[in-house]
């Protein structure tokens, strides 16, 4: 007879003690694999929540503004027409008790009364320090009794659509003496 082994069913089934120990510790890497990959996926789906929870908080308060702001280009249309219309009261002034000139008065009104329902505000700018985001100089002129910084006179008014600036007022700005 040979030298050779047979090998039986038997043996097939039962490796040896050094091949036994090898199959634990596969075990336990694998486990300890699977942990990692929860604790992977746990993560990825804590922070996929998290960028969820930022873009619906995003999204709706893009909708806000735009709904606060949505007649914004609307009445930057608006503003120049209501310019000239100031403009040809002011011209109109000069013609004492007409009923046209108060008729256009109370047009004038409206016209101020339906701004306001929509949040525009006129800006203010004379006697106020000048402030870049409110104003735009047109021009500085010498003057001894207002200090430097001050807004002389406002050319043009400006406004705002609640917190927003709409057009800022044109202004002639003191540089002092």
């Amino acid at each position: 007879m040979s030298d050779k082994k047979i090998q039986t069913k038997s043996d097939k089934d039962h490796p040896d003690a050094t091949a036994e120990a090898a199959p634990d510790s596969t075990e336990e890497g694998a486990f300890t694999q699977l942990q990692a990959d929860i604790e992977r996926f746990r993560d990825l789906a804590l922070r996929s929540q998290a960028d969820f929870d930022n873009y619906r908080k995003r999204s709706a308060r893009e909708k806000e503004e735009a709904v606060k702001y949505a007649n914004s280009s609307l009445l930057e249309r608006l503003i120049p027409i209501i310019d000239n219309f100031e403009l040809g009261m002011a011209a109109a002034g000069s013609a004492e008790n007409s009923p046209i000139l108060a008729g256009m008065s109370m047009v004038g009104k409206q016209l101020n009364d339906f701004l306001a329902e929509f949040g525009v505000t006129p800006i203010d700018a004379t006697g106020k320090t000048f402030d870049p985001n409110l104003h735009e100089a047109i021009a500085h002129e010498h003057n001894p009794k207002v200090p430097e910084g001050k807004v002389i006179r406002q050319v043009r008014k400006g406004f705002k659509l609640k917190d927003r600036l709409l057009r800022p007022a044109n202004v002639i700005v003191s540089s002092g003496s």
